[in-house]
């Protein structure tokens, strides 16, 4: 429409000039979704993709006679499962390797990729988190090939570990809240796996609990650091309530738990089955609250190893006289795994440099 002069009348100016129409709008709202969709899509489909090459066959399966951890050295599988033979070639000789920045490393790489690992009896445990949206995290079953045998997904961010020593029996602890023992607001999750019939317990919180002779109920009741004995059947776990930890022993044919002693945390059963590796809480606060103590079964007397550092990890056992646990690197960076002779005796001694998560396969 035009006015007299041959210009565009005024309500036409108005039409023109004014914003998109609603159609215009819908398509673009349209369009934008659909591009963050497909970035979405692929970004999920890349992690997969480095999810698949992370679970590759590994250059090695679960040995007797060696060390596996996983490796923390930066740009040398780092985040993978490596391997060393358990006992050093001679006296001093791991402490040398790994002390001397010009000594060979004889750590053997190529292991799968794992936040937590464990092995026992031909099986290992490897617990995973993968990037994506929303993030993942899996409990992986795997044979003494270490090839997959099944997959558990998992919610929170792995923690603890272990396998019984004939393979059948797995337990593993995801931080549900928080990311650290040494503080009061966190929460964990703990399940129980029964390789040889299936059963998987989710969330062992239901288990039926007695702390000091009575029945017990509380809505905070956390679990975690599961160690099993050689029957399959007894078990030993760390359970906080109202402040309070106790180490508990458990039945898995009677499914029930009873608190045995206070103090206690991520025990650690010896392959003779008479004493328990523990954390014991020596200290308020959350700076250097631990100490790395050993509780004899028989007498019920504990005392502490010769490693005065805290130690925040559930400490495992190479022989029936040599615990292997993590501290922190130098500098911050990564782990180390120390071990420490378990009668209280003797100095701790850097085993592996850059590593976490120690288990001897025997």
């Amino acid at each position: 429409m035009t006015d007299r002069a041959g210009a565009p009348a005024e309500g036409a100016v108005r039409k023109q000039s004014g914003g998109p129409s609603l159609r215009a709008r819908v398509i673009a709202i349209a369009l934008a979704t659909a591009v963050l969709a497909t970035v979405a899509v692929v970004y999920t489909v890349s992690a997969a993709r480095r999810a698949e090459s992370a679970d590759a066959p590994s250059a090695f399966g679960l040995d007797r006679g060696q060390l596996y951890f996983r490796s923390t050295r930066e740009g040398d599988g780092a985040g993978r499962v490596a391997r060393v033979a358990a006992a050093p070639a001679a006296p001093g000789a791991a402490a040398m390797d790994v002390r001397s920045a010009s000594a060979p490393d004889r750590r053997t790489t190529g292991g799968p990729a794992c936040e937590r690992f464990y092995a026992a009896g031909g099986t290992a445990l490897c617990l995973q988190r993968r990037p994506g949206i929303p993030p993942a995290a899996y409990a992986v079953v795997l044979d003494g090939r270490l090839r997959e045998k099944r997959r558990i997904a998992l919610t929170g961010i792995p923690n603890r570990a272990r396998v019984s020593a004939s393979g059948r029996m797995l337990s593993w602890t995801m931080f549900a809240t928080g990311d650290s023992y040494a503080t009061t607001s966190f929460s964990t999750r703990t399940s129980i796996l029964d390789t040889r019939t299936g059963y998987l317990v989710k969330n062992m919180e239901d288990i039926p609990l007695t702390l000091d002779g009575r029945r017990y109920h509380s809505p905070d009741v956390n679990y975690w650091g599961v160690t099993f004995a050689r029957d399959d059947n007894r078990f030993y776990a760390t359970v906080s309530t109202k402040g309070r930890t106790y180490l508990v022993e458990g039945d898995m044919r009677s499914w029930s738990a009873r608190t045995l002693r206070e103090n206690l945390e991520c025990p650690s059963l010896s392959p003779d089955n008479t004493r328990l590796a523990f954390k014991k809480r020596v200290r308020e606060g959350a700076r250097d609250p631990w100490r790395l103590y050993v509780l004899d079964l028989r007498t019920m007397r504990e005392h502490p190893v010769a490693e005065e550092h805290s130690v925040d990890d559930q400490a495992a056992w190479l022989d029936d006289h040599t615990l292997a646990y993590a501290l922190p690197g130098s500098g911050g960076k990564g782990s180390d795994i120390w071990t420490v002779p378990a009668d209280g005796s003797g100095a701790p001694a850097l085993r592996v440099a850059g590593g976490s998560s120690p288990a001897v396969v025997r």
